[in-house]
């Protein structure tokens, strides 16, 4: 068992340096614009010896979009998964390459048979719990309106973040940081009574 960890370990290093590269790239020249055969070359292999450390180009993209999670989840670990996620939509105006292969791909992963479509689906559950405990906790601090199912509201906060995303590639008039801002202050305004 030991003298597999060389190679193992070898094999795990590399593929987080084709991610690096990858993240970088894409995040640079955007999704549409970068071949495999141009990420391949920025992590120093052929793309065939590339796309031999993720299976496909599916899976390679799929690791993309996962490595790109964890790093917003370092980023951003001192923030509630509200703000977390507030701070996320801000920091993808900056990344615009990635928010195009995310948009893209979560759209193709939507198809049952995708390869990647457990990857969204469990992306979307873990997310959606997430916000939804918060937002408990928020409106049991008064901080957040009591008038709204926390699951839905957690539902619609993602909806507007991947919304946001897309419309983020037509010129929005607005910062989507700013429009999912807006949408959390109407959540924490006062009750009305009736």
């Amino acid at each position: 068992m030991g003298s597999s960890r060389g190679p193992y370990a070898k094999g795990v290093a590399k593929r987080a340096e084709i991610l690096r590269a990858a993240l970088e790239v894409i995040a640079r020249h955007g999704y549409r614009k970068t071949s495999t055969r141009e990420l391949a070359a920025a992590a120093g292999l052929s793309e065939a010896g590339m796309l031999h450390y993720f299976g496909s180009k599916e899976k390679l993209f799929e690791e993309v979009l996962r490595a790109r999670d964890e790093a917003d989840s370092a980023r951003f670990a001192d923030e509630d998964p509200i703000d977390g996620l507030q701070a996320v939509i801000r920091h993808n105006g900056t990344v615009p390459g990635l928010v195009q292969l995310y948009s893209t791909f979560s759209a193709e992963a939507g198809d049952p048979d995708h390869t990647s479509h457990p990857f969204f689906v469990n992306r979307y559950a873990t997310l959606r719990t997430r916000l939804a405990e918060t937002i408990r906790t928020r409106q049991s601090e008064g901080t957040l309106t009591r008038d709204a199912d926390p699951d839905t509201i957690a539902t619609l906060l993602i909806a507007l973040s991947d919304g946001l995303q897309v419309q983020s590639q037509y010129n929005l008039p607005t910062a989507p940081a700013d429009t999912f801002s807006h949408l959390l202050d109407l959540l924490t305004g006062p009750k009305r009574d009736s």
